[in-house]
């Protein structure tokens, strides 16, 4: 049975209110899928992103049936579950990460069908003892959030995520800017992460100006087909930074040192 008491080890801190407030601007978020290139590579990869000059890490849960990801990500997950990567894995591999990587917000982003394999509560829990500050689950809806596991995210000091895309009605944006406190995640236009969305069309630029007059409580980063530093730049023009996934894992892919090829990746962005 549930309770509605705090966890006496969760420490009440948002590391995502605590870097807008340092730098509101520019903010880069990088992807990397869990248990790739190697099954032991993620904290190493977090460590060096972070020292490159990520601002927000990001940390993909492979899944086998992904809804949202792209052909990239989708190999990315299919060579991790292929290495042995499990949710429980890597829940246990982040245990301790915060001696290296105190200040830096940290998110899960996977679906639903493993987090419930494990327990919405067990994974709240195992997910703040190892200092990850909020999660992106595409496939979990906002009202089911809000009417199951809200308490559950808030006793955790966990933040929920959530993903608007163009067609998002003005109610439901301002819906989902009420249920977090962390950031918005802006999907540039249609299709999967990695796709060639970096052109500057006329809709994505209406879209994007859109969201911004809306005066929203909380930041806003734009993912989708950001891709190099002139995708990265245009995105923040209109949020506060943008989240750049599938461009990563090509640079790492196959690199004879995974970490030189992502630091180096990172430098071509800044």
């Amino acid at each position: 049975m549930q309770t509605a008491t705090q966890p006496d080890n969760v420490v009440q801190t948002n590391r995502f209110a605590d870097l807008f407030a340092r730098k509101p601007q520019g903010l880069l978020n990088l992807y990397i899928t869990a248990g790739y290139p190697g099954l032991h590579d993620t904290v190493p990869l977090l460590r060096t992103l972070a020292e490159a000059g990520a601002d927000i890490l990001e940390i993909g849960v492979p899944f086998s049936d992904p809804l949202a990801d792209g052909p990239v990500i989708q190999q990315t997950s299919t060579v991790a579950l292929r290495n042995g990567m499990t949710l429980r894995r890597l829940l246990d591999e982040l245990q301790g990460v915060r001696q290296y990587l105190p200040n830096t917000p940290m998110l899960l982003m996977g679906y639903l069908n493993p987090v419930m394999q494990l327990g919405m509560e067990e994974f709240c829990r195992r997910a703040s003892e190892a200092g990850i500050d909020g999660v992106i689950l595409p496939d979990l809806p906002a009202e089911e959030y809000a009417d199951f596991y809200q308490e559950t995210f808030r006793r955790y000091n966990l933040r929920k995520v959530f993903l608007i895309t163009p067609q998002t009605s003005e109610a439901r944006i301002r819906r989902l800017d009420e249920l977090t406190d962390a950031f918005l995640y802006l999907v540039s236009g249609p299709g999967l992460t990695g796709g060639n969305q970096t052109a500057d069309t006329s809709a994505q630029e209406t879209y994007l100006r859109r969201i911004a007059q809306m005066n929203l409580r909380n930041p806003r980063l734009v993912g989708f087909g950001i891709a190099d530093r002139a995708s990265f730049n245009q995105a923040c023009q209109h949020a506060n930074g943008a989240i750049i996934g599938s461009a990563l894992l090509r640079a790492i892919e196959g690199a004879d040192d995974p970490h030189a090829a992502a630091r180096q990746f990172v430098q071509s962005i800044r």
